[in-house]
Parts: C-alpha cells; structure tokens; sequence
C-alpha cells in the first residue's frame, strides 16, 4: 500500500500543494501552524472517509473560500487508484475512485489502509469508552466494509426507537411497534458484537508480542472487550440476539422514562490492562504511552494479517513524545511500512534513516524545499 502523491485545492491552509511521497520515509517539518498536519489529515480522509480533528466538512475548506478538493494516487495490491473527494457550499460531499463516483462511503473503505499514531491518542486510555469505541470502528471499518454498514444501520436504527420511546410516554398505543425496532437492533447488533470480539482477541495477542519487547518482559499488556451487557462470550448471532432482545424488554420501562436506549453495543466500552490492572487507573504516563504505541503497532500488524497489505503510517508529532529507545523500536517496527512523519526539525532523522527518506519544509501551506536524504551530506 503506497501513497504516490497528494494534491490539496483549498483544503486548510493549502490553496495549491502538489506533493510526489518516497515509497518509504516522508519527514513534513516546518515550524507549528504552518499546515503539516493538514496534510496526514488529508490522507487520514481518503483512507478512512473521515477526519480526525472534525467532523464538519465545512471545517475543512479554506477560510474565504467555499470549496476543498483532494486527489491522492494510491497504489494498491499492484493496482493503482486515484481517489478524490470534493466539497462544496456545505453540500454533501462527493467521492470518487478512479473518477467513478461512489454513492455510499462505505464503498471507500479498503482502497487505502492508513493508521494514525498522534499524542492525542493517549485519550484512548485516558478519556471515555467512546474514544476506544472511535478506535476500534475506524480500524474494523478499514478492514470490515460490512461493518462499516452495521455501524451505520445501528446508528439509524437507535435514532428511530429512541424517537418512538419518546412517543410512547405520551402513546402508549404504540408500543405494539417497539419490537419490531428491538428485532433490528439485535440483529445488527450481534453482527458488530461478534466482530469487536474477534478484533479485541486478535489486537490483544499482537500488542503483547511488541510490547514484551517494549518494557523488556516486565509487563503484559490486554486488549479486553467489555460488552454492555452479558452475552455469554457467545460467538453465535441467534444467541446473542435472543440474550439482547430479552434484555430490551425488561428494560422498557426504564428505557421510555430516559427517552433513550440505555442497553447496547453503542456503550460498549474496552479494558485496557497492564499485568491485570488498569492502565488508565493505575499506569504511568511512561507506561501509557508505550501501551499505545504496543497498540498503534499491533494495528498496523493486524490490518495487515486481515488484508495481506501493509497499511501506510501516519506519524503525526509523535517522535518528541517517545524517548530515543522507543523512537528507534518504532523505526524497527515499520521498516516495511510507507510512513509519514511531521516534525518541527528534521535533523534527528538524517541519521536514523540513512538514504530512505524524502524530507518536505512547510510554510503557510505550501512546499518551500523538498531534497532526498542523500542530499543531506
């Protein structure tokens, strides 16, 4: 998986960047402010349909301008595919792949794997079980089109019982409906259940074997799912459904007299664990951070073991948070990986990574100076 180069019109800072990548190493320094961080978070979009600082599109665009347009050429699995995505007037935004328009984002997912590692993802320990939920379902909905769907059926679906649970503290006649709602609930909840399972499994057994290394066998680190209710580790749709269709009839009362449905996959949370206890209780911040660096790992690892590619790596002003051992783990760690970094100085690369890197300075949105490493000497 390469990103061979980005074109930005208007997106940010960016009025007109054109950048051609190396196949390995791309260093994006410059002093803060200045639109680095634009850039992985154009390609964060293309790979992901999302970004990861807002989720207003108009955000995005310009300032003084009504408008932002991305093109990424990508090659992927011997195939090469050029994805762009446009905006305009706070409309829907339009998405194409190989000029050919996509009508679902859905159809985007799997046309570039990307993995994100910036300091704002200490939240997924620190912060609340949506910022773990948020991870999980970028990465599954990478890796998983189809649940990528079921996440958007489960939202659509909850937005329509809560409405009639509302209703029915006023109608009580409806409540003859409500089960037709709870059938589709649980149908699609089983499916994301089951998959967030057999994700948490697979990343824990992969953050392990990194971070053994990481803290020199001193420490285990898990991945644990904790669903919102007991499904009995069931691994069958039936099963599950039927555990969770029971459990939102009993609480139907509770649920109209909230408004909402309290019982569900869409508070779901996940345990973090070093040697059984909580990271997010009882973890070190040095602790914590090789934990989610075990875990940006594993997820390259992961994506990889599921769609046989190597996903690009998104390093965003991370290397001044990790000292210089876990600096030199993590270029160990991706050596077969097409990595972006973004840095205030470059210098601390130059020597790290020999010849294989092709170093960007950014100023107010453009590209100022681009040289390989061999033109550093």
């Amino acid at each position: 998986m390469i990103v061979k180069s980005l074109f930005l019109d208007n997106f940010r800072n960016h009025r007109d960047t054109k950048i051609d990548f190396s196949d390995r190493f791309n260093i994006i320094y410059g002093n803060n402010g200045q639109g680095k961080t634009n850039i992985l978070e154009a390609i964060y979009l293309c790979a992901s349909g999302r970004s990861h600082r807002t989720s207003k599109d108009n955000e995005l665009v310009m300032f003084n301008s009504d408008y932002f347009n991305i093109n990424t050429q990508v090659f992927n699995n011997g195939l090469e595919r050029n994805i762009n995505i446009k905006y305009l007037n706070n409309q829907k935004r339009q998405i194409k792949i190989n000029e050919i328009p996509i009508k679902k984002i859905g159809s985007l997912m799997g046309n570039l794997y990307a993995v994100l590692f910036s300091p704002e993802d200490l939240s997924i320990i620190k912060q609340g079980p949506g910022e773990r939920r948020r991870f999980v379902d970028i990465t599954l909905s990478q890796i998983k089109p189809t649940y990528f769907y079921n996440l958007q059926s489960l939202s659509k679906i909850l937005k329509q019982r809560n409405i009639l649970l509302k209703n029915l503290y006023s109608k009580s006649e409806l409540v003859d409906t409500i089960d037709i709602w709870n059938y589709k609930l649980a149908e699609v909840a089983a499916n994301i259940i089951i998959e967030r399972r057999k994700f948490s499994e697979a990343l824990s057994e992969f953050a392990q074997n990194q971070h053994k290394y990481i803290s020199n066998n001193s420490e285990i680190i898990t991945f644990n799912y904790e669903c919102n209710f007991n499904y009995q580790n069931s691994d069958n749709k039936t099963e599950i459904m039927n555990i969770y269709l029971k459990l939102l009839e009993k609480s139907l009362n509770r649920d109209i007299s909230l408004g909402y449905t309290s019982i569900g996959p869409h508070r779901d949370d996940y345990d973090i664990l070093i040697n059984n206890k909580s990271l997010k209780l009882y973890g070190s911040q040095g602790q914590q951070r090789s934990s989610v660096l075990s875990i940006k790992i594993a997820e390259i690892e992961l994506i990889n073991k599921e769609t046989g590619q190597y996903p690009i790596l998104l390093l965003d002003d991370v290397m001044s948070e990790l000292d210089e051992n876990r600096q030199k783990y993590l270029m160990e760690s991706i050596k077969y990986v097409q990595t972006f970094i973004t840095c205030t100085n470059d210098s601390k690369f130059k020597n790290i990574l020999n010849n294989s890197a092709r170093y960007f300075l950014i100023e107010s949105g453009s590209v100022i100076n681009c040289f390989e490493n061999e033109h550093l000497h």
